[in-house]
């Protein structure tokens, strides 16, 4: 089964969040909150979320996925945090999915992951996307990298991810049981 961090620092946008850890744990995957900050993370408008993990405690893990739900200063707080970087890095040098969503994938670009791939964000960060060719759409997929652009999309990534970690009969099954339009 493949095991997903999905890393929350202070800040982050909270519909994104939620769907994300929602939809993947709806496909039966393995998804741990991986907390930036500390045990309880504070979203961009109050939500607190409890972490299962730390994440010095996970980058002594290998990890079939990683992503970054955005929000400000969410995103920012994970692209100006090292232990991130680091992370990202080692999870593309080992081929594994990295999937950023809003302002998050600026992060991305930090990490230098973005070279000559096709990324969307939230209008006004595209700067941020470091070698990055940007693209308007909902979600992009681009080998093993998947950027979305904001909490409007939030389901269309997640459902994205299922497919891609799962398959897509499951993500079907899900999106109509949701009654999310194709």
């Amino acid at each position: 089964m493949s095991r997903i961090g999905v890393l929350l620092a202070t800040g982050f946008e909270e519909i994104e969040a939620v769907t994300i850890i929602d939809v993947l744990r709806r496909a039966e995957l393995d998804v741990i909150i991986l907390g930036v900050d500390g045990d309880t993370i504070c979203g961009a408008h109050g939500l607190q979320v409890a972490a299962d993990q730390s994440l010095a405690d996970a980058q002594e893990e290998d990890w079939d996925a990683i992503v970054l739900p955005g929000g400000l200063p969410g995103a920012t707080n994970l692209r100006d945090n090292p232990g991130v970087i680091e992370l990202i890095r080692s999870t593309h040098s080992r081929g594994g999915l990295l999937a950023a969503i809003c302002a998050a994938p600026i992060v991305l670009g930090r990490a230098g992951v973005l070279q000559e791939r096709q990324a969307t964000c939230y209008p006004g960060f595209e700067e941020g996307l470091d070698g990055a060719k940007c693209s308007e759409e909902r979600v992009v997929v681009d080998g093993n990298i998947t950027t979305s652009r904001g909490p409007g999309t939030s389901l269309d990534f997640s459902l994205s991810l299922v497919a891609q970690l799962k398959d897509q009969q499951t993500a079907d099954a899900l999106r109509e049981g949701m009654l999310v339009s194709a």
